[in-house]
């Protein structure tokens, strides 16, 4: 597609210039303009796990994509359900299935619109399975050793304090990088961590989030784009 453009380009320009120009100035003005999709998908951020979108180079994930957005946008339990896969695998218990799926979305509850919110804002890797994963993180390796007690820090410059206290001094910033939790105090709005150089600090908790939330695969399954699953933990 790239290419067909390139060259609708190229003939628009000859068709403005009647000076014909020598062919290698074409093919290295059509290289010019293809050359970006080879490249590597840029970080959306400073930090060394800022999301990246790495899926628009798989095959027939952009349509799809697409119609999950407006799924999620527009709040479509049908729409969001008719892009599930009837397997689709919700925790690692016997939640399963598209029912299931249409059950929990409408249970407040589980604030699952609000989950699938977060994801696509935090980019899409290309997994080995020739699918993708949302959040791009879910499909890296990571630095350490125990998933379960990390953290994504989620933005760039955010400040650590020395002290649970917005007003306690600033002993550094972290951008999208991977932190460590000893002990979650759920509904803190500080959490202890220690950094990525060993030394401990007070993160603001809404702006981490745990490298075991939730995350969704889909992949295509005798042509037709599905989730296969969408859960969190591990």
């Amino acid at each position: 597609m790239r290419w067909v453009i390139a060259l609708s380009l190229l003939a628009a320009c000859a068709a403005c210039d009647r000076r014909d120009p020598p062919a290698d100035q074409l093919v290295q003005k059509a290289e010019e303009i293809v050359e970006p999709a080879a490249a590597e998908p840029q970080p959306m951020g400073t930090g060394r796990f800022a999301p990246r979108d790495e899926c628009p180079k798989v095959e027939g994930a952009a349509a799809f994509r697409s119609r999950l957005a407006a799924a999620v946008r527009e709040r479509d339990d049908e729409a969001l359900v008719a892009l599930a896969a009837d397997d689709i695998k919700l925790d690692f218990g016997d939640g399963a299935g598209s029912a299931e799926l249409r059950r929990r979305l409408a249970d407040p509850n589980w604030r699952l619109w609000d989950e699938l919110e977060k994801l696509l804002a935090l980019g899409c890797a290309a997994n080995a399975q020739g699918g993708i994963t949302i959040p791009w993180i879910a499909d890296q390796e990571m630095p350490v050793a125990r998933p379960d007690a990390a953290m994504l820090v989620t933005g760039e410059n955010v400040p650590v304090h020395s002290a649970p206290d917005a007003a306690a001094p600033q002993i550094g910033t972290v951008s999208w990088d991977v932190v460590v939790i000893d002990t979650l105090r759920p509904g803190e709005p500080f959490q202890q961590v220690a950094l990525p150089d060993g030394n401990l600090g007070f993160i603001a908790t809404d702006a981490l989030r745990s490298l075991l939330d939730y995350r969704l695969t889909a992949s295509s399954r005798n042509g037709k784009w599905s989730i296969t699953s969408f859960l969190a933990g591990d």
